[in-house]
């Protein structure tokens, strides 16, 4: 296979999109912004969402599933939400279609009598519910998670990264007082650290998003940020504490155990098919996808080394053990023996789409009793026996995990700076990574930051540097330093 991927140095954002393209995750759609997932960037997906799901259902939740067509009203009721929304909704306005010359176009008697809103979020729709749901403290929490897609109206889309149509989970709790709602937000904001740190290999900064950044209508945001190979900040995932906002602007009150009617607490957060796209940034290299080997759909194949079908068939008998012991040990296993492709072609194959191991075997490796086995993310191979082969291999998976998430956490220690200055700050900016600064909290230098320097405040840190001093544009008093970085 000749090499179809752009080196990462030369082009990083063209070797992102051969990378999606050679590891067969995704293809643009014929609609202008969104994406066809394929199976393979499907598979990546569904292991995602099953990793996520229980560790949505062991803190409490369930699983529910909402319109996805909103009443236009509804996201009038809560005005900083319809603000935040506004400009990305797509509107249903029609009903139907009539044919018309051999063609179609609108009815025009069928405009309705309220536009829909195809979602963008459904925070409104699920308050609406609420209201019938909730009458007492008896019925709280409530604790729901839905597995959807959304859509919003982006201009400038890039495949899993930023696209009109995406698929998510949305959680949507309600409380009966505000310290468990900010419990809540918390509690799933730790969620998304472990996921993306413990399955995903990403090592990830947590913080509070300031109030520019802040999800239209949450009264706080909570995010993860990681840095990606280039430099630059994804927020892979935010909980949002809503406060009051949606539980008044629904009328969803409950009766205390003291007999008082009060407002509900709120809570939601999600991450997307994002995810995809920060996986890929982290890890992968100029030869296509690496895998973090949890969320493998395949995580060990097997390639024979062969000149004709007899030799094909000694070499998966001579296999079909390992395999089997491979199997029982829950590691997910692949025979490639596809007769149209040479080995050579299955190897760039497979690493294009990111295996973690590869086996290989041919004549010489059953005489001698062996296997060649190759790691996807060091690119090493060895030669090992293939008695106790599958223990060796799920232990090189496990060790694969932890590589993997070590080279990423040292890759953004590397890249993480600390400006006193604006002078430096501006100068290191260039550079890429993320730069902790002091910053004073108003609105008017976040925004003057962002002008001049196309920075960001990515958070400010959960677990920062507590250390007060002075803000690097200003000079007024700042309580800790933030963090900054140019962001996707």
């Amino acid at each position: 296979m000749a090499k179809r991927i752009t080196n990462r140095a030369d082009d990083y954002s063209q070797w992102y999109l051969d990378v999606v393209k050679e590891a067969k995750l995704a293809d643009h759609s014929p609609v202008r912004g969104c994406m066809i997932i394929r199976p393979n960037g499907y598979a990546l997906w569904e292991n995602m969402k099953q990793a996520l799901d229980k560790m949505f259902r062991d803190t409490g939740h369930e699983n529910a599933y909402f319109p996805l067509f909103i009443p236009k009203s509804f996201l009038s009721k809560e005005a900083q939400h319809v603000e935040g929304f506004a400009k990305e909704c797509a509107v249903i306005t029609h009903s139907r279609l009539q044919s018309v010359d051999g063609g179609v176009e609108v009815d025009p008697e069928s405009r309705l009598d309220e536009e829909l809103i195809v979602r963008p979020t459904s925070e409104t729709i699920i308050w609406d519910a609420y209201r019938n749901w909730i009458q007492s403290y008896r019925d709280l929490p409530i604790l729901i998670n839905q597995w959807a897609n959304v859509v919003r109206w982006e201009m400038r889309t890039r495949l899993f990264l930023r696209t009109m149509e995406f698929l998510w989970q949305e959680g949507h709790t309600a409380h009966a007082t505000e310290q468990e709602a900010v419990e809540e937000t918390l509690r799933m904001l730790e969620v998304y650290r472990t996921f993306a740190e413990d399955f995903m290999a990403m090592p990830v900064v947590t913080g509070v998003k300031t109030e520019s950044e802040r999800f239209a209508g949450a009264e706080d945001t909570y995010c993860i940020e990681s840095l990606m190979q280039d430099g630059k900040a994804l927020q892979a995932g935010t909980s949002h504490f809503l406060g009051q906002n949606f539980a008044k602007a629904f009328d969803v009150k409950f009766q205390d155990r003291d007999g008082e009617h009060k407002y509900v607490w709120a809570t939601s957060w999600g991450v997307s098919t994002r995810l995809i796209g920060g996986m890929i940034m982290t890890h992968s290299d100029d030869n296509g996808l690496v895998i973090p080997p949890k969320l493998a759909p395949i995580q060990v194949v097997l390639v024979p080394i062969i000149k004709n079908d007899d030799q094909k068939s000694q070499v998966l008998l001579y296999a079909e053990p390992l395999i089997t012991e491979l199997k029982k040990l829950g590691v997910s296993v692949k025979a490639d023996d596809r007769d149209n492709f040479k080995p050579g072609w299955k190897f760039a194959e497979h690493e294009a789409q990111g295996v973690p191991v590869r086996i290989a075997i041919g004549p010489r490796d059953m005489e001698n009793g062996n296997i060649e086995v190759a790691r996807r993310d060091t690119l090493i191979k060895e030669i090992i026996p293939i008695n106790g082969a599958s223990l060796y291999i799920s232990g090189m998976l496990e060790t694969i995990q932890k590589d993997m998430f070590e080279a990423a956490k040292k890759r953004t220690s590397d890249a993480t700076r600390y400006a006193d200055t604006y002078d430096e700050f501006r100068e290191l900016i260039e550079e890429g990574g993320f730069i902790y600064a002091h910053w004073d909290g108003t609105p008017e230098t976040e925004a003057r930051v962002k002008d001049e320097t196309k920075a960001t405040i990515r958070c400010i840190p959960l677990n920062g540097d507590p250390t007060p001093g002075k803000c690097m544009v200003t000079g007024k008093p700042s309580s800790q330093r933030v963090l900054f970085a140019r962001s996707y």
